[in-house]
């Protein structure tokens, strides 16, 4: 059964958002996914290559995925939203996924700063059977509402991660609330550079039973 790919535009609060839906190759989905671009102002499409590394691991596992433009990228509608509106954006695109796949169990996933904005949500909104973090940014501000957040969390980092040294990743993983584990992935950069398919297994075996 060949995999199942829809172009949608999802209603968000700063106009529509373009997006895309992906369903596995080979069975129903058993899981929905939301997967969050990196930063909007730096070229960070739902395109990029760690984005959709993370997309086919995650529907190797059995989810579908859906993937979008924040607001001012590529045909989505708004302005950047400094973060604040990004995860609105977000919360947005989950709400559609839901309504789509009402039985299934829900994940949230994103990339860099998409791994920041999606983090927050699920944190405030619990309920999430995982999140899943891939080049969890330290220098986007402080991260100590994970502190107390007992979503799953599950973080993939690259070994020479610019823009998240190891010691500062650990230093503010350390104060992470339970459950969590980091994934690390010996890269040459915060893009993975390298290692993709690495990126795409950590992804798979995340969201495996």
């Amino acid at each position: 059964m060949p995999r199942r790919i829809e172009s949608h535009w999802i209603p968000g609060p700063s106009g529509r958002l373009e997006a895309l839906l992906e369903e596995p190759e080979h069975a129903s989905p058993r899981l929905a996914v939301v997967l969050c671009h990196p930063h909007p102002q730096y070229g960070g499409t739902m395109h990029n290559k760690v984005v959709y590394r993370l997309a086919r691991g995650l529907r190797a596992a059995g989810a579908v995925v859906l993937r979008f433009n924040f607001r001012g990228v590529g045909a989505s509608h708004g302005e950047y939203g400094a973060m604040a509106g990004e995860i609105e954006d977000a919360r947005a695109a989950l709400e559609w996924l839901r309504e789509r796949y009402p039985d299934l169990p829900y994940a949230l996933a994103g990339f860099s700063f998409g791994g920041r904005a999606i983090s927050e949500l699920a944190c405030q909104i619990g309920g999430a059977q995982f999140l899943l973090a891939a080049g969890f940014s330290t220098r986007l501000g402080s991260s100590a509402y994970l502190d107390t957040c007992a979503v799953p969390k599950i973080f993939i980092q690259s070994t020479h991660d610019e823009f998240s040294p190891g010691h500062d990743f650990e230093r503010v993983y350390q104060r992470f609330a339970e459950p969590k584990r980091v994934v690390w992935i010996e890269a040459a950069d915060h893009f993975f550079g390298g290692a993709l398919e690495q990126v795409e297994a950590a992804a798979a075996e995340a969201a495996s039973p």
